[in-house]
């Protein structure tokens, strides 16, 4: 039986708790690790030490970012009267990399999720509808996912956002490019019919 070593032992522990990380995983993260460099592992560490330090919350959009106010949020050349919502920081850097929108976005930090007690008052809501008080924004685009807890945080958005006299849209959602029509799922197949628009 192999010998239990108990730094090894925590070191799996703790990078099996990433997102997407088995045992398995990270038991070979954590051998990886042991197997380089003191000097590299001690970079990584100090890297991520910083990123938490270092990296906050915009108190405008809710994303992150390292300045007092993000740039997308500082920007005089983005719209100020269209808010894209998303439900985590990364989405927002998903959408950056397809230069399509030129509006700000406002990240929920979730989304709604009774089966993980996720409500209301667990998401940066209040926060947005703060941004929306002020006549300033025409529009509301909802990109969440396209999900179970991603159409219900979106309904319950537009029912709150609605009566404000804002335009709420959703993100249009089917068929990925190099799709195949044959093996996309129904669901899939008429949510791409109803986002249809004009040529």
């Amino acid at each position: 039986m192999a010998e239990r070593i108990e730094a090894l032992a925590s070191l799996i522990n703790e990078l099996s708790k990433l997102p997407g990380i088995g045992s398995r995983s990270a038991s070979r993260m954590a051998y990886y690790l042991l197997d380089q460099r003191e000097e590299d592992v001690r970079t990584l560490a100090e890297a991520i030490w910083q990123a938490k330090k270092k990296i906050r919350i915009c108190p405008v959009c809710q994303g992150f970012t390292d300045t007092p106010v993000c740039s997308i949020c500082a920007s005089e050349k983005r719209r100020s009267d269209i808010i894209c919502v998303v439900a985590e920081p990364r989405d927002v850097a998903a959408l950056e990399r397809t230069h399509e929108f030129q509006g700000k976005y406002h990240v929920l930090h979730g989304v709604l999720s009774p089966g993980r007690n996720i409500g209301a008052d667990d998401l940066r809501i209040r926060e947005l509808l703060a941004r929306l008080s002020d006549g300033t924004v025409r529009e509301v685009i909802i990109a969440t996912n396209p999900d179970v807890e991603g159409e219900a945080t979106a309904l319950y958005l537009a029912r709150l956002i609605k009566p404000l006299g804002v335009q709420v849209t959703r993100i249009a959602h089917g068929i990925p490019v190099g799709g195949d029509l044959e093996y996309t799922d129904e669901v899939t197949l008429g949510q791409a019919l109803s986002g249809r628009r004009q040529m």
